[in-house]
């Protein structure tokens, strides 16, 4: 009953939206609300823009994109500053058509499908409705009802800007049926729908032997020209192309640079003038964004084309790279996972991060600077700090790359993989290694890909693997860690107070005794080579650390162990190390006694607690860490 009661209310909210009435009542609404008559860029811009901005290290990003589309902040921005924003404010570029070019699976056609539902979503809102007059195929603007004579001082009147002539459709109605009075012409409000052909079409290149240009221009209905005398009768012609019905929202052409010429042809009127030639009428003024996909192949082939010089000067070109953030990467895949009817089996923590670890290796280049690889660069892209080298580095290896992301692993087939996995997993649970071991069989059974490119990704696989250990050893020695956050601070306060001491030229009081002692160097240094401090450096780092702890205090901050984030790993090494013993024994013995057995069963219950293993995989995890440490 709940659910017909909201079917009822969801029927009550449609209903809502149905208006009707006379050009001279659009005009009232024009009057309270200018915005309804804004143009269909104008309108994507302030549908992206209403969904939320915030700026995260220098870069926007844009909400409206947040749930579908990951690591492509830069590329989104770049959308809709460099084309949206000024296409917006009516300058020329509004003109002309947007091609996403990059890889497969990189995201192209998931952003055009987050455009046109997001059209079809914000038409329904106040602030995004359309106004249309009424039986008009296309739709269109009530205001090019004004005449061009008029619309100067209308302008003034209204504040509002008017483009763009008559459908001939609308001509012969406004003088059949309201005898040229335009005050008396209905208007409805429309409501954006590509399944029902309203203000969203898509055209798909087939056969050009067989396609016509009917489907983008519209067709005669020779059944109607013995009724209406002439094939130049707008009565006769059905407007139901794609550019005739994406008026006043989207066009969608799907993979463009495959299509025949004959087809392109009409973009090139479309895209300067803002009008295309259908039958034996005047132009016919269309208010729409023409979007584009294609991969660099085909657009470097098509640029490579004298004959296309024309279309070439219409186009703005923006690049949707390949994402390459490894954290950004696992939300994909999640993303894709989660549309499936896998939810009853259970993926191991770090799962899909080692197959993100794999895609994003492939799409990186090998960097000239000295001491920079694949895999710092790729924690840099992650926002991790690397060794020589720290974030404000990354816009120079960027510079060094600027085509890096255009090519490797598509997340398609890391999925596909992924779901050979899960399919075949009979334990009902899929974890690291299960993962590694499906990409790798699928490099198998690729028949295109060259020995080379094997090898080369066969290397990525091995790299994934090395960083699954470190983390998976990392997550079993801080399980084993009884109180692991209390261990942590205690010895970080004891270094503290060494390092105070060392640095002051004073000596400690022991606690227990009273007796005056001389910092322990040997504690301090247990520590600082956990990180690669040397004995050279290690007065300076002690020093660094003395200042930040005095400018946490005057700020009236507590420094914590994890407030500075070297002194935080040499802190957790230290005490893994101290551990590792444990650790080897308990994990890899045949046989263990009770207390290891019981060591065992809490370090188990810790992983599945609060590190969201299941009994299966935090069994295989511990088994497999203790196979490591026996190496």
């Amino acid at each position: 009953m709940d659910f017909l009661k909201r079917l009822e209310e969801y029927r009550a909210n449609e209903n809502k939206l149905y208006w009707q009435g006379t050009f001279q009542d659009y005009l009232e609404l024009v009057k309270k609300e200018p915005s309804i008559t804004q143009l269909s860029h104008a309108r994507i811009y302030e549908m992206i823009k209403s969904a939320g901005i915030e700026e995260v290290d220098g870069v926007k990003k844009f909400k409206f994109f947040s749930k579908e589309i990951f690591g492509l902040d830069k590329t989104l921005e770049k959308l809709v500053e460099e084309y949206f924003h000024p296409a917006a404010r009516r300058m020329d570029v509004r003109k002309r058509i947007l091609l996403l070019m990059g890889p497969v699976s990189g995201g192209k056609s998931t952003l055009v499908a987050m455009l046109k539902r997001g059209l079809e979503k914000f038409s329904r809102e106040d602030a995004g409705a359309i106004y249309g007059i009424k039986g008009c195929p296309m739709h269109e603007e009530p205001l090019h009802l004004v005449p061009r004579e008029l619309r100067e001082e209308f302008e003034k009147e209204y504040n509002v800007y008017i483009e763009g002539e008559l459908c001939p459709s609308c001509r012969m109605m406004l003088e059949t049926e309201y005898d040229g009075k335009i005050e008396n012409v209905q208007v409805e409000r429309v409501i954006l729908s590509e399944d029902e052909r309203v203000g969203i079409g898509t055209f798909t290149p087939s056969d050009p032997k067989s396609q016509d240009i009917a489907d983008l221009t519209g067709s005669v209905d020779f059944s109607t020209i013995a009724e209406y005398g002439s094939e130049s009768d707008p009565r006769a012609y059905r407007f139901d192309g794609e550019l005739n019905i994406a008026n006043r929202g989207i066009m969608e052409f799907q993979e463009m640079l495959k299509c025949d010429e004959k087809f392109l042809w009409n973009l090139l009127s479309l895209s300067q003038e803002g009008n295309f030639k259908a039958g034996r009428y005047a132009l016919i003024y269309a208010d729409e964004m023409i979007v584009a996909h294609t991969n660099e192949s085909e657009y470097k082939s098509f640029i490579s084309n004298k004959k296309n010089e024309a279309l070439q000067s219409r186009i703005i070109v923006i690049k949707v790279p390949y994402n390459l953030k490894v954290s950004e990467e696992i939300k994909i895949y999640e993303k894709l996972i989660k549309q499936s009817d896998m939810e009853d089996i259970h993926i191991a923590p770090h799962a899909l991060r080692v197959a993100s670890i794999f895609s994003v290796l492939s799409r990186l280049k090998e960097s000239k600077k000295q001491g920079m690889d694949v895999v710092k660069k790729m924690k840099l892209y992650d926002g991790e700090d690397v060794e020589g080298f720290k974030q404000k580095d990354l816009h120079e290896l960027q510079i060094e790359a600027i085509d890096e992301g255009m090519s490797g692993v598509d997340p398609r087939y890391v999925i596909n993989r992924l779901s050979s996995a899960l399919i075949r997993s009979e334990t009902r649970c899929i974890n690291p290694l299960d993962v590694l071991r499906a990409l790798k069989d699928g490099l198998d059974q690729h028949p295109s890909i060259t020995k080379e490119e094997r090898d080369r990704l066969l290397n990525f696989i091995s790299i994934a693997r090395k960083e699954f250990d470190e983390i998976a050893k990392k997550e079993v020695q801080k399980a084993f860690v009884y109180s692991y956050e209390e261990s942590a601070k205690v010895l970080f306060e004891n270094y503290l107070d060494n390092v105070e001491a060392y640095c002051n030229g004073v000596k400690l009081t022991d606690p227990i005794t009273d007796e005056e002692m001389d910092p322990d160097e040997k504690l301090m240094r247990s520590i600082e080579e956990q990180i690669g401090v040397s004995d050279n450096v290690k007065k300076a780092f002690r020093e660094e650390i003395l200042i930040r702890l005095s400018s946490y205090a005057r700020k009236g901050k507590r420094f914590e162990y994890n407030c500075h984030e070297r002194l935080r790993e040499a802190i957790e090494k230290k005490l893994f190390a101290d551990l590792k013993d444990v650790v080897k024994i308990t994990t890899s013995t045949k046989t263990p006694d009770a207390e290891q057995l019981k060591r065992i069963n809490e370090v188990s219950a810790r992983l599945v607690n609060e590190h969201g293993y299941c009994p299966i995989c935090a069994n295989e995890l511990l088994k497999y860490v203790g196979s490591l440490l026996n190496r």
